[in-house]
């Protein structure tokens, strides 16, 4: 297994992708030296790796990829790996968002650009420690708008959540926007099913399966994610459901789950832009490292420690547009 190419073949190549291990970009001597740590490879959290390595070949940066594989351990080496090789900024989406005092003590010096998974905005600073993503809280809310526009004749909504794992800062805010504009719409909202299952499609299902042997009625099921949305859709279908009689919704606007809303498995999902947030997180990285602040960042924030990329509705109406 490939874990890094080396410096001069990265010089070389202006972009090189290597499934599930190790991604470089580089181009020109002399370029802004950028780590990116992953979490772990998905579907998903490839298009942010390819949208990283994008940006930083057009901006002259030279760029490698390494995989945590979900192991905590591992982030941390590799963290502290980029800081004795002398990267100039470390973008990094944390394996949890519990340690973000460990990965800084490993980066040393280094500026960090966390992206996709949020740390407590206590562990972020101005011109140091910043993040780049989408507003979960948005995502949540879209899908409480559609539910309430959907089911507009019902004063009283039994709601299954599906969520993601407790220690993604997406998670936490899906959830709480979903609960928040719910609650705050004036209907009676019975939360009759909530569990995790850490974004995966299959524990969604056999999740989904358990809760429908209760026989409790349920008006939609909300997920935190496509994948587990689908593993929803799997199991109505194993138990005879018609998924377009249940309002099924993910976020992520995934190839699968907007064939899934084509083929009316699924209702609604929020494009998140994986590939959007990897292009402002190298821009981040490279404004710290030239500038020591991101205001010149599409998408910052006053205070010096955010970028957003916006969250967009998809539904039958313009799914056309998305998961290509």
């Amino acid at each position: 297994m490939i874990r890094r190419m080396s410096l001069w073949f990265a010089i070389v190549m202006m972009i090189v992708t290597i499934t599930g291990c190790g991604q470089n970009a580089a181009a020109g001597k002399g370029g802004i030296k950028i780590f990116f740590s992953l979490n772990e490879a998905d579907t998903f959290r490839q298009t942010l790796v390819d949208g990283a390595a994008e940006q930083a070949a057009q901006m002259g940066a030279q760029f490698v990829m390494e995989d945590a594989q979900g192991s905590i351990e591992e982030q941390v080496a590799q963290l502290k790996r980029a800081a004795a090789e002398g990267y100039d900024v470390i973008i990094c989406s944390p394996v949890s968002v519990d340690i973000a005092v460990q990965l800084k003590m490993s980066a040393g010096d280094i500026p960090i650009v966390f992206v996709n998974s949020c740390p407590d905005e206590k562990h972020l600073e101005a011109g140091r420690y910043v993040y780049v993503g989408s507003s979960e809280q948005v995502a949540g809310q879209f899908q409480a708008e559609y539910v309430l526009s959907k089911l507009s004749g019902r004063q009283e909504l039994n709601v299954a959540l599906i969520k993601g794992p407790a220690s993604h800062s997406a998670t936490e805010g899906r959830t709480t926007g979903v609960k928040r504009t719910l609650d705050a719409s004036g209907r009676q909202i019975h939360y009759v099913f909530e569990d995790s299952a850490n974004w995966e499609t299959g524990q969604a299902q056999q999740l989904f399966e358990l809760f429908l042997r209760t026989g409790v009625p349920v008006d939609c099921v909300v997920c935190n994610n496509d994948s587990m949305a689908l593993g929803v859709v799997d199991a109505c279908k194993n138990s005879g459901i018609d998924c377009s009689a249940l309002p099924i919704l993910g976020v992520d606007a995934t190839a699968d789950g907007c064939e899934a809303i084509r083929s009316g498995d699924m209702a609604f999902t929020v494009y998140q832009s994986g590939s959007g947030q990897g292009h402002a997180a190298v821009e981040a990285a490279i404004q710290l490292v030239e500038h020591g602040s991101i205001k010149d960042v599409e998408g910052s924030t006053e205070d010096g420690k955010y970028v957003w990329v916006d969250f967009e509705r998809v539904d039958s109406s313009n799914v056309s547009n998305y998961g290509k």
